[in-house]
């Protein structure tokens, strides 16, 4: 039969408070006491586990994250990480697929439920850092929408990811170059096509037009057939991410349009399918796996009062050069 805290309390003749205390290593335990139920452990072979330790510390063990999809590698990657080093602390992963915020505080985020959250790429952002900071839970955003100093986060440079895509083109020889920006509401959308133009300013060239996308296949689509059906096709196109570059290359791919004879594509995030599609495309890496073991790290450094709230983390984005990009025709 498993040994428990109950078993050590009854074998050191002490209360399960005491024990609870020893557990947690509390100053204010008498060492004769605390000897007795050392002893006491060590006679019946007695190892708390996590669910132990974190009711002695009136905790749950668990930590609640917040996402809008699970269609997404890179979304997945970065929920892995986390679960992998929180379970190595002994804390279990609890999801939350859902944009809205009352819909999460209802199922999960709430301080009896959780002992800290994660909010990966919130929309409603401002509704979320609202309601935790009220119930005083401990969280960080990973890909979060606005600069908050009061807030713990994990951003990548996503206007550096933007100039890198961008210059690549131009170094290429390009200067009829497109941007398919990201949805409106998210920051990433933003920074990246201010990379775009940035880089483009720089290099003294002027943006061959700049389309608004939906971070979907979709949306990549119906922009480059209409480039092509009215004959406007740039020679090189930077779409912010890579589901929106691989509907420019399936459109290009059904008119006879070759990538990257015709067109060079380059996309942003390095999903699974960027190296599993042919041509394999060019893009710009996030890098999923730290920004999981980051967040991971702030959020149980909060709970255990080690990390300050305000801390802001800015990971830097990889260019990751394959076959869809390439000089334009002449050069």
């Amino acid at each position: 039969m498993k040994v428990n805290i109950y078993d050590v309390a009854r074998k050191s003749g002490l209360s399960v408070v005491t024990v609870s205390r020893v557990l947690n290593n509390a100053p204010s335990v008498r060492e004769g006491n605390r000897d007795r139920v050392l002893r006491a452990m060590e006679e019946l072979g007695y190892r708390p586990n996590a669910s132990a330790r974190s009711l002695a510390k009136g905790r749950t063990g668990v930590i609640g994250l917040t996402l809008t999809t699970l269609h997404d590698a890179f979304l997945d990657a970065v929920v892995k990480e986390a679960a992998d080093r929180l379970a190595e602390q002994g804390y279990f992963l609890a999801l939350s697929v859902t944009p809205s915020y009352e819909a999460s505080h209802r199922s999960l985020f709430q301080h009896d439920r959780v002992d800290g959250v994660i909010l990966l790429s919130p929309v409603e952002e401002d509704a979320y850092v609202r309601g935790l900071k009220q119930e005083g839970i401990p969280f960080v955003m990973i890909d979060n929408q606005h600069r908050n100093p009061e807030v713990a986060s994990v951003l990548v440079d996503n206007f550096q990811g933007g100039y890198a895509a961008t210059k690549h083109l131009i170094e290429l020889g390009h200067r009829d170059i497109a941007h398919i920006r990201g949805a409106g509401e998210f920051l990433s959308s933003s920074e990246r096509e201010r990379g775009f133009e940035t880089a483009m300013r720089d290099a003294g060239l002027t943006p061959f037009r700049v389309e608004q996308g939906s971070f979907d296949i979709e949306s990549g689509y119906e922009i480059a057939s209409r480039w092509i059906e009215t004959g406007t096709l740039p020679t090189a196109v930077f779409a912010a991410d890579d589901y929106m570059a691989v509907g420019v290359m399936d459109a290009c791919k059904n008119a006879g349009v070759k990538v990257p004879g015709d067109l060079s594509v380059v996309g942003f995030d390095d999903q699974l399918l960027a190296s599993q599609l042919r041509p394999l495309l060019t893009t710009i890496r996030q890098p999923a796996r730290e920004l999981g073991r980051i967040g991971a790290a702030m959020v149980l450094g909060l709970i255990e009062g080690s990390a300050q709230g305000g801390e802001t983390v800015v990971l830097q984005p990889e260019l990751v050069v394959r076959a869809s990009t390439a000089p334009p025709r002449g050069i």
